[in-house]
């Protein structure tokens, strides 16, 4: 039974959600790169600038929506459903020590590379205006850590302060546990409010293509292709890095730390990364990925829960191999050598900014403007990089939600919270992924009490 009402036979054939949003993506960057070569200004200023913004603010709007009430309850489902605060503990320990780690090798890997092909070196400076860039002061690790904690849980909420709800829901949790079965009715209403925020992102995502494709036609149009011609070296070691870290070291440790099948991963985790692709967001993720790997792969929601959400926070791969790449890029245009100490020095602050740096579009050039500070480079030098970064942030925000998945899949298969039927399944998942439907006998009911009014 469809959404429609219609019955489905065994050989009618449906396109998946998935299937759908990758034909709204490459129709989306076919469209834009048409609109952007005819250039028509009634196009550029109602079509792209009127309704595909009203559209895509709206479907981006619609994601973030659910961030917080799905992070709380489901982080609190997750906490009450482990029982033990100890196994809190590991979990929260091994995701937190994977997600520095993951981060430090992205970035390493990220100035190797660009060091070996040196983008920026003989770059013509002739035209290109630097002025208006204004950076940001780097937080000390004090700042950041006591920055975690909420002076006023409501103000955290409605803010979306992600690090500070995850510390005070897993606070409340831990409260919950101690007060035993008196428990029992808040956490079976916990578990309700959850279920109702997983069926609220299935009808959300039933709007995802349509989403997704305003989206890419607005950038592509916006933007154009001729805007990586300046930068076309800085854009292919960028690319280069991120897809090395995608595809091989986080790929690489998911086999080695869990044992997990890097292609069954690769191929249940796509519709996360296509939303990541075109949001730029981690954060607007967040529902996608929960479904993706609780759904998908089996893993123990309170695994997931807990993980994801922290990830999205604190977890920002992609993000860190940019700030690797464009450091490099800068020194070379600005011919400032850095030195050892200098790199070392750019790997650790972008591990220290990438905690409870929000997973927004844009936010990794605000972190960027932290780590040229520190390392003496010219803060204006980001205004190269500008044109092109919306791109780029779409590819490294695929990336970061990646490194959060294989992370969750890596501590829950080392707790043995992952169900290995679930993950071994190729259709496991796909009917709540893929369609919204309306059970049978709940349609029955529905019909029944309209033939009666």
């Amino acid at each position: 039974m469809t959404s429609t009402g219609t019955i489905q036979g065994p050989g009618d054939k449906k396109l998946s959600l998935t299937a759908k949003i990758m034909i709204g993506m490459v129709a989306g960057v076919i469209l834009g790169v048409i609109l952007n070569m005819v250039d028509n200004t009634f196009i550029n200023t109602h079509i792209i600038g009127g309704l595909f913004a009203m559209i895509g603010k709206m479907f981006v709007n619609a994601l973030k929506m659910l961030v917080v009430p799905l992070v709380f309850f489901s982080l609190l489902t997750g906490v009450t459903g482990i029982g033990d605060i100890r196994l809190l503990g590991r979990v929260g320990g091994k995701s937190f020590g994977l997600y520095l780690m993951t981060t430090a090798m992205a970035i390493g890997i990220a100035i190797i590379l660009a060091l070996i092909i040196g983008p920026g070196k003989g770059f013509d400076m002739t035209g290109v205006e630097t002025g208006g860039i204004t950076g940001k002061e780097a937080p000390t690790v004090w700042d950041v850590f006591a920055a975690i904690v909420p002076t006023n849980p409501v103000a955290a909420f409605a803010s979306g302060e992600m690090l500070q709800i995850i510390f005070y829901t897993i606070i409340l949790g831990v409260a919950v546990l101690m007060l035993g079965h008196r428990s029992k009715a808040f956490v079976e209403g916990c578990e309700y409010m959850n279920e109702v925020m997983m069926k609220v992102v299935t009808i959300v995502m039933s709007f995802a293509p349509i989403g997704v494709f305003v989206l890419i036609a607005k950038t592509f149009t916006e933007q154009g292709i001729e805007l990586f011609i300046p930068v076309l070296a800085y854009v292919f070691t960028l690319t280069g890095a991120l897809l090395l870290h995608l595809f091989v070291t986080l790929m690489v440790l998911l086999k080695l730390l869990s044992g997990l099948n890097p292609f069954t991963f690769m191929a249940k985790i796509r519709p996360a990364q296509l939303f990541a692709f075109s949001t730029a967001s981690s954060n607007a993720t967040i529902p996608v990925t929960l479904r993706s790997v609780t759904e998908r792969m089996g893993v123990d929601n309170s695994v997931a829960s807990f993980c994801v959400p922290f990830g999205a926070t604190i977890n920002m791969d992609g993000t860190a191999i940019m700030q690797g790449v464009a450091t490099v890029f800068l020194a070379n245009v600005y011919g400032i050598d850095l030195g050892v100490m200098g790199y070392l020095t750019v790997i650790a602050m972008a591990v220290l900014a990438s905690i409870g740096t929000a997973g927004v579009p844009g936010v990794g050039l605000v972190m960027l403007t932290m780590v040229l500070g520190q390392v003496g480079l010219p803060i204006e030098g980001i205004a190269l990089i500008l044109g092109v970064d919306r791109l780029m942030d779409m590819i490294r925000t695929a990336v970061n939600i990646t490194g959060d998945a294989v992370v969750t899949a890596i501590v829950a298969k080392g707790e043995g919270k992952i169900d290995m039927s679930v993950f071994e399944d190729p259709e496991a998942g796909l009917v709540g992924e893929e369609d919204i439907h309306i059970d049978a006998s709940v349609e029955a009911e529905m019909a029944e009490i309209v033939h009666k009014h």
